[in-house]
């Protein structure tokens, strides 16, 4: 049992995220070229989330997960035109104490465009047959433009589609919001013991669905992400009702606070706040102190 299991998961692959590593130290207009020596690593949380353990055969619900990202760039490979950078990502559950999945990709590209090159050993957890295609998405072209930008999935394994959405103020930038939508989708099969989707079967071979809502916040003259906020979600199927037959992986993962006020130390005359028990719309989940800060931000700075 143990063995198919480990199947499942390696299948996963790439199940998580398609980046979210926030690049604060870019938020100048004094940006050319994105670097080649780059070195970030940022972490998102989410609460409430749902996953598959591997380790005890049981869906876990209600935990909490760190998703840590780290990229490093890689100078000896790159050139004057084209980065060349790997990323390593890293999903823990807090809660039970236990890792969930991890990640390894290395990808080239243009240092001004963020286009992707099929160049320099480019790789997806060590499988360099895929093609890696579109924006890198992890950054987006320098002078970011309000449009639509076919950033690759490392999922689906193809570029799709994130449409921009107007803007949003993220301590004190205006950002341009972009929102990649995927429906349920088969990614592929995956062989489970019969036992964890309730049948007498020694093992079954059920459908994989892979679905995302994932928004980010890019600073339009740089290009860095400077807001991710990812809901996704992964289950196997039952083939003949399309119903829910295992939850893999179902989480809502956003920036945390510390990135936030991280990103806020380096505009001048900014400030932060959190709002208590809320979520993306605190001028209506939390009105009072919405309003309170706001108007009080304004007053402190005569606006």
């Amino acid at each position: 049992m143990r063995r198919v299991i480990g199947l499942v998961l390696a299948g996963l692959g790439t199940f998580l995220i398609v980046m979210a590593v926030l690049l604060p130290t870019w938020v100048s207009s004094q940006v050319i070229k994105f670097p080649l020596n780059e070195y970030e690593s940022a972490t998102l949380t989410a609460s409430n989330a749902s996953y598959f353990s591997a380790s005890s055969l049981t869906e876990k619900t209600g935990v909490n997960l760190e998703a840590t990202y780290t990229i490093k760039g890689d100078g000896a490979a790159g050139t004057s035109s084209t980065a060349v950078w790997d990323e390593y990502s890293y999903v823990y559950d807090t809660t039970s104490k236990q890792p969930v999945q991890q990640m390894t990709r290395r990808f080239a590209f243009d240092r001004k465009t963020a286009v992707l090159v099929d160049c320099c050993g480019a790789n997806i957890n060590g499988d360099s047959s895929i093609v890696q295609r579109g924006y890198v998405g992890y950054v987006f072209p320098i002078g970011t433009q309000k449009q639509t930008y076919d950033v690759f999935d490392t999922t689906l394994n193809r570029p799709e589609p994130f449409r921009y959405s107007g803007t949003m103020n993220v301590q004190g930038i205006e950002a341009y919001k972009f929102v990649e939508t995927v429906a349920p989708v088969q990614v592929a099969t995956q062989t489970v013991p019969g036992s964890l989707v309730g049948t007498t079967a020694a093992s079954v071979t059920l459908p994989e669905y892979y679905q995302i809502n994932l928004l980010y916040g890019v600073d339009p003259v740089t290009g860095a992400l400077i807001y991710v906020n990812e809901h996704q979600t992964l289950t196997l199927r039952n083939p003949a009702t399309g119903a829910q037959a295992l939850l893999l992986f179902d989480a809502d993962l956003i920036t945390p606070p510390s990135v936030m006020r991280m990103v806020a130390a380096k505009i001048p005359g900014s400030d932060t706040a959190a709002a208590p028990e809320a979520g993306h719309s605190v001028h209506w989940e939390q009105p009072e102190f919405f309003n309170r800060t706001v108007l009080g931000f304004l007053g402190k700075h005569s606006i």
